[in-house]
């Protein structure tokens, strides 16, 4: 099924070659957006985001591959239903996009709580993942998780609940702000369209339960975790830090977890990387694509 709805207008969209669908997966609806040819990528946004943060990488990778960008479960378009926010089955979501696609194998890029699900899925489907790309979150689980957790910054991983639903609704705005403003090395350059494009998602109906849904799974996510990295990843990494943020942090997670990892570090960057330098980030992904890094 085709879709065009106003909502899913990224501030700067993805190229008119992309399609979007909604596809069946893994016992929910997952908002699809698919555009040109060649080795398959999928690309896999965090909180504070949808899939549209990914318009610029898209519109590079689009040259020379496929190129699927979801919503996750319970965010942007995409369905909201009760369960299945471990970041395990949130793989399977992902598999089941692409496996309704025809994509056997691919090379898996994720941002915040999609580096989590990204690393999920490496690790659940190891030959079907060609190259892997983390950028600046934490894996749940993964040394020094025990440090990195104690951080009074990652309070949110815990927020959640009823009374918690209520304090926010109608108030999405106040609260994704406190990410925007926090995490940003400079956060005018999360620019007042993109924070009311992104404000309108998460007032939807479910929206704000579902995303207090991903932070609550984060300890299940670490015992899942923990049992993974006694095998490390073998196909290529590559650890992207903005410098004001998770920086090297980053590339020393990822070791801890894979064997052969790529370290960049995005200078005067914080957490937004696709928001304050985009050229940059998209640079140290084709340069690790193409293989020049």
């Amino acid at each position: 099924m085709l879709l065009a709805p106003a909502a899913a207008r990224a501030e700067e969209p993805f190229p008119s070659s992309f399609q979007t669908k909604t596809i069946p997966a893994n016992g929910t609806q997952i908002h699809v957006r698919i555009g040109g040819k060649g080795p398959a990528v999928i690309l896999i946004h965090g909180f504070g985001d949808t899939g549209d943060m990914w318009a610029k990488l898209g519109a590079d990778l689009v040259r020379d591959h496929t190129v699927v960008v979801p919503d996750l479960r319970g965010m942007g378009l995409s369905a909201k239903p009760e369960t299945g926010y471990d970041k395990w089955s949130q793989a399977a979501d992902m598999r089941a996009v692409l496996q309704s696609l025809g994509i056997d194998k691919a090379i898996v890029i994720g941002h915040d709580i999609g580096t989590m699900v990204a690393y999920a899925y490496a690790a659940r489907y190891r030959d079907l993942t060609e190259k892997l790309v983390v950028m600046d979150a934490p894996v749940p689980g993964v040394p020094p998780w025990d440090e990195i957790v104690r951080s009074p910054q990652l309070w949110h991983f815990d927020f959640g609940g009823p009374d918690m639903e209520r304090l926010v609704k109608g108030r999405e705005r106040i609260y994704l702000d406190r990410f925007w403003n926090e995490f940003a090395g400079t956060p005018s350059k999360v620019d007042e369209a993109t924070r009311r494009h992104y404000a309108k998602l998460y007032a939807q109906p479910g929206a704000m339960h579902s995303a207090f849904a991903q932070f609550r799974a984060i300890r299940t996510d670490a015992e899942d975790n923990k049992k993974q990295i006694a095998t490390k990843l073998t196909m290529p990494v590559l650890a992207v830090g903005g410098e004001k943020s998770f920086g090297k942090m980053e590339a020393v997670v990822m070791r801890n977890a894979a064997s052969d990892v790529t370290e960049v570090v995005v200078p005067g960057a914080g957490h937004w990387l696709m928001e304050e330098d985009p050229a940059a980030t998209i640079k140290a992904v084709r340069e690790f694509l193409d293989g020049r890094k």
